[in-house]
Order: structure tokens, then C-alpha cells, then sequence
């Protein structure tokens, strides 16, 4: 009997130390949650007001272009235009019709192989990390995943700081019209809304379409109640896209256009079911072209189309369903189906029609040169990793870069040149159809000669060690340099 005793002692000991530990664990966790706050750097905010206040008073430098940025969610290289071979499953007459008259590049990458990071790169110019937002955010409220996130790492931001500049600020302050339709992912709470960055009016979602609750706002205000019926999202987006360009066609204007197709889950109105070879993926696709020759439409019939700059890219490579075109990777990888994206530009006012230029370029590059297009100065406080491509979209001009840089949240997994592209020492994931999941196989470093090899299928390093060894020697320096300057500030705060 006092053995039995002395056991129930233990247990019941154990039992009391392990409800203390649960209980301090779930009071530590509630204050992580609870004392979780972005900052934003009040110096840097002068710093941008400044820069803004200084573009708003340059004088004019001619007839602007308009500005029609269209970003799709999940569109894979293969998916329309170049990869997508001579009899493409996907019919997209309206998108091939831009393409044909304009210029499309077959070596453009996004930003980051994700969404959230892939929009802070193209809307500042800047790598997503310099950014401050090198991961996917979650709804802030109602979401476990917007939880774990901020208990996992609550030095992380959750929204984009507001110091930076985006594209539409920029036009904003050179007195454009700006407007954004669709998925804007980069913070759903102010300061870091569509409307504090830059756009005059917003209509859309603040998240992925697979993401809950899933709201379609007007400005700050919900102008569709959870949850969107998404079989109409193309239509009202399509909706929105023209009513603005048709509203602003007296002045310049930017429209931000972020589809949140053809992300996952996937729908279009019943009538229009069935209709595509390439499945309800192939429907969702020609929907959004069927957009896209509306909006064309609108500019044609307001007498705009000749003077505005149409770009059209994706946020990273495709998910479950698209065509990366026969490239290594799908979305979430760094290499090039992740990455490598479509992208097709059209402005008969200044852009040779029916080219296809093969010089490297990422999404970094459209702040850049579109601050070359209206003659303005880059701001000089800060880092923009983006250099103007609009020498190869109008004269077929080499890539402005020695090198692309290649990161998947706040680590660089890759560097190239126009020929080699270098990946670090990295694991590679593996798994089967029955594993629930994949497990990252340790790799040495890998030189690959895309001159020959864009599927990633072969390392080089053996034969080109002089390349294997410079391109190291560039991705270590740019580790050190991120690590030294992580947000690519310029000078000292005032």
C-alpha cells in the first residue's frame, strides 16, 4: 500500500508540474499574441513625405502614359504567350492579341516565389526583404494561421510598412488618377491599406481567395459581405477595371489590376463551365481574357489605348493546376517554374510591336522604369534593387543586370546571370504520393547553364569552375550585404 501511495504521489506531482508548465506556455503565448505591434519608422516616413512632396513639384515632362499594371495570382509561364506552345489547351485571343502587338520577355521573374513578397517587390522596386515583408501575411482576426504567425515570430511584420513607396504613390504625387481592382494581401489593417498606400480608390480583396473571411471591399468599407460568391469575381473586377479607365480618360491615370485568379479554389458562373480543354482552370483563364478585351475595349473607345502602358505578369509560378512551361518548380520554389512568370507589355505609342527580347529582368524593374518613362528621380534614402528594363521594352536593349538575385523569405537560395544561375548549398524536397509530407534532402551547391538547360536538370559546376566560384563569391557578398543592411537605408535619419 505505500508503494501504490507513493506512485500516486509521483503522478499526481507530475501531473501538477505538467498543468503549471501548459498553463505558463499558454499565458506566454497570449502575451506574445496580445503585445504584438508593428512599428513603423517615423524618420523614413519623413523621408518618403519628403521624396513625395518633392515629385509633386517637379514640372511636367510631356504627355504621360497611362498605366495599366494587371497581376495575376498563380498564372504559370506555360499558362498563356510563350510557353504555352503552338496549340495552347487555354484560348486567350485578347491577351495573345496584346502580346502580338507588343513585347513580350522570356526571361522575367517575380520578386518572390509567393504572393505577399512578390506583391511588396513589385509595387516598391525593392527585394521583398528590403521591403519588410519577406513572407505571406494571414487575415489579422479569425484565422489561425494569422495566430501562429504572429506567436511564431512576432518581430515579423504583418503588414506593409508604411515608410516604404509604392508605385502608386509615386503617380499619385505626379497627379495621376490611381485605382486598384483585386487582391491586395499586404496587410488588412491601416496604416498599410490599399488607400494609405497611394491608391485613390480600391475595390477588392485584402487576401487570398482561399483565405477566410473572404470580403470584397469599396475603399476601407465591405462593398460584398463574406463570403464572395467567386463564380462573379472576374465579372465584378472586370466591372471595376472598366468603369475606372472609362471614368478617368480626361487625365492620366494608374490602374492597379490584381486578379485573384487562377488561384486556388477555382470558379466561373455556370454558363461558362465546361467550355475550355484545359478543364475549370482553362474556363477561369478565358473568363479573365474575355476581362482583358473588355478593358481594351473601354481604352479603345475613350481614345486612350495608344497612350497607355499595359503590363501584364504573375505573382509566382502556378499551385496545384498550370503550366510552368516545362521548367523545375512549381510555386514556392526558387527555381524557375517558381519564379519565371510571364510577362508581355503593350504601349503602341513607344513599343515596337511582335518582338520577344530574351534579356533577364524581375519585377522589381517596374518602379524603375516607369520612374524612367516620366524623367523622375529615384528616392535617395533608400535601396531600389529594380533597374529600368524600358530600354529593353522599346529597343531590345541587354538586361541592366549583372545579376538576379533569388529569395524565398528571408534566406537567398539563388543568383544568375543571363547564362548561369547558381543555387547555395540547399535541401531539396522530396516526397511521395502517399506521404502526407515532404522532407527537405540536404544538397551541395549547384551551377546551372540555362543556355541549354532551363529545366535546372544538370549541374555544371565541374565543367565551368571559374563561373562556379564567381557566382558564389556574388551570392555570399549579397548575404553579407543584406546582413549588414537589411532594409537598404541610405544615409542617417534625420
Amino acid at each position: 500500500m505505500p508503494v501504490l501511495q507513493f506512485i500516486w504521489d509521483r503522478i499526481t506531482a507530475l501531473l501538477s508540474t505538467a498543468l503549471l508548465l501548459l498553463t505558463l506556455a499558454a499565458l506566454f503565448a497570449i502575451y506574445r499574441y496580445t503585445a504584438f505591434h508593428q512599428e513603423d519608422d517615423a524618420e523614413r516616413l519623413r523621408g518618403k513625405r519628403d521624396y513625395l512632396e518633392q515629385l509633386s513639384g517637379l514640372p511636367s515632362s510631356g504627355r504621360a502614359p497611362n498605366i495599366i499594371f494587371i497581376l495575376y495570382d498563380d498564372l504559370g509561364y506555360g499558362d498563356v504567350g510563350l510557353g504555352a506552345g503552338d496549340k495552347p489547351p487555354i484560348k486567350t485571343p485578347n491577351i495573345d492579341r496584346l502580346a502580338a502587338n507588343g513585347v513580350m520577355l522570356s526571361d522575367f521573374h517575380s520578386p518572390a516565389p509567393v504572393c505577399t513578397p512578390a506583391r511588396a517587390g513589385y509595387l516598391t522596386g525593392r527585394l521583398p526583404l528590403r521591403a519588410g515583408l519577406p513572407n505571406v501575411v494571414f487575415p489579422s482576426h479569425d484565422n489561425w494561421k494569422g495566430v501562429m504567425a504572429r506567436l511564431g515570430d512576432p518581430d515579423s511584420n504583418q503588414r506593409l510598412p508604411a515608410e516604404e513607396i509604392t508605385l502608386a504613390d509615386i503617380l499619385k504625387a505626379r497627379g495621376y488618377a490611381t485605382g486598384m481592382v483585386g487582391k491586395w494581401h499586404m496587410g488588412d489593417v491601416s496604416p498599410s491599406l490599399p488607400n494609405d498606400f497611394g491608391f485613390d480608390y480600391y475595390y477588392g480583396a485584402l487576401y487570398s481567395n482561399d483565405m477566410t473571411p473572404f470580403a470584397h471591399y469599396r475603399n476601407r468599407d465591405i462593398a460584398v459581405p463574406a463570403p464572395v460568391d467567386q463564380r462573379r469575381m472576374s465579372e465584378y473586377y472586370t466591372r471595376e477595371a472598366v468603369d475606372f479607365v472609362r471614368g478617368h480618360a480626361n487625365r492620366a491615370f494608374f490602374l492597379y489590376f490584381a486578379h485573384n485568379f487562377p488561384h486556388d479554389p477555382l470558379s466561373v458562373r455556370e454558363e461558362r463551365a465546361g467550355r475550355s480543354e484545359a478543364g475549370l482552370f482553362g474556363d477561369v483563364m478565358e473568363e479573365i481574357d474575355d476581362g482583358v478585351g473588355e478593358l481594351v475595349a473601354a481604352l479603345a473607345d475613350t481614345g486612350t489605348l495608344d497612350n497607355t502602358l499595359i503590363v501584364i505578369t504573375s505573382d509566382n509560378g502556378p499551385w496545384f493546376l498550370g503550366s510552368g512551361g516545362g521548367q523545375r518548380g512549381r510555386k514556392g520554389s526558387t527555381f524557375e517554374g517558381g519564379m519565371r512568370v510571364p510577362f508581355i507589355a503593350h504601349w503602341p505609342a513607344s513599343i515596337p510591336a511582335g518582338r520577344v527580347e530574351p534579356a533577364m529582368a524581375m519585377g522589381t524593374d517596374l518602379v524603375p522604369t516607369v520612374l524612367d518613362i516620366l524623367g523622375l528621380p529615384a528616392p535617395g534614402d533608400r535601396v531600389l534593387d529594380g533597374r529600368s528594363i524600358l530600354p529593353v521594352l522599346t529597343a531590345g536593349s541587354p538586361t541592366p543586370h549583372d545579376y538576379l538575385y533569388y529569395f524565398d523569405g528571408e534566406s537567398l537560395f539563388a543568383v544568375r546571370s543571363q547564362r548561369f544561375k547558381y543555387r547555395g548549398a540547399a535541401s531539396v524536397h522530396y516526397g511521395t504520393d502517399q506521404m502526407p509530407v515532404a522532407f527537405g534532402i540536404p544538397q551541395k551547391e549547384w551551377l546551372f547553364d540555362l543556355a541549354g538547360d532551363t529545366r535546372e536538370a544538370y549541374d555544371t559546376s565541374l565543367r565551368h569552375p571559374e563561373t562556379l566560384e564567381e557566382l558564389r563569391r556574388v551570392f555570399e557578398d549579397k548575404e553579407s550585404e543584406m546582413a549588414d543592411n537589411l532594409r537598404g537605408w541610405r544615409g542617417e535619419p534625420r
